[in-house]
């Protein structure tokens, strides 16, 4: 699990790159529609013929909205704010790997934050100022790192948070294969590891990271609860 961009980013999320919804896909970009649960709005684009892996693993399309809304509201997220979420597969995935964190092969989840991790409120774990590392999940998106927001939104304006892709392909094989969860050793439903996918990279967005031993835990408790485990 990642994060992308161009300054080093935690697991799952990349660095100053564009998020993944403003690139120009080959084709279709697929269906998307705006899911609003006060303050936040998510933003969901479901890429062409992911919607019946979704069904496959039988959750709708508002469960992972909640999870995002929970997590959101557990890291103390600004709001009113949107969250983008894109449903894909292994192939964008694996395209997204290998530009934003140089790494070959798919992944299940790839965060692009837009706030740096000092736009949150502290958590339990996190390493002090400038010593932060990136474990590789999220990619930064930002064109710069700003402390704080520089100057108030206009009235009923929202704060967009960053995006959130998602392999539904790879959560379903992880998930029936035993190779889910937050170990990498779970056997679980599909439904479940697509829940705890989109609970782990919206973490992302909001700061959090795995590159300690104590944010690490901190993070896997968080994760559980959420999850209601």
């Amino acid at each position: 699990m990642a994060e992308p961009g161009g300054v080093p980013g935690p697991e799952g999320v990349p660095g100053p790159a564009d998020p993944p919804g403003l690139a120009d896909p080959p084709g279709p970009a697929g269906i998307s529609r705006a899911i609003y649960l006060a303050p936040w709005r998510i933003d969901l684009t479901i890429r062409p013929g992911v919607g019946r892996l979704l069904d496959q693993a039988r959750l709708s399309r508002a469960a992972l909205a909640r999870a995002i809304r929970d997590a959101l509201e557990a890291a103390g997220a600004p709001r009113p704010a949107s969250v983008g979420l894109i449903l894909s597969d292994d192939a964008e995935l694996a395209e997204l790997n290998a530009v934003h964190l140089g790494k070959s092969g798919p992944t299940d989840v790839l965060s692009f934050p837009l706030l740096p991790p000092e736009a949150y409120p502290p958590h339990e774990g996190a390493p002090g100022p400038g010593r932060r590392g990136r474990t590789g999940t999220a990619a930064w998106a930002g064109a710069a790192a700003p402390t704080s927001l520089a100057f108030p939104l206009p009235p009923r304006a929202r704060l967009h948070l960053g995006d959130i892709v998602v392999s539904v392909e790879r959560a379903i094989e992880q998930a029936v294969t035993g190779r889910g969860g937050q170990t990498g050793d779970v056997g679980w439903a599909p439904a479940d590891e697509l829940r705890l996918l989109v609970i782990h990279g919206t973490l992302h967005l909001c700061g959090w990271d795995h590159a300690v031993p104590a944010e690490e835990a901190a993070m896997r408790a968080l994760e559980r609860r959420l999850l209601g485990r």
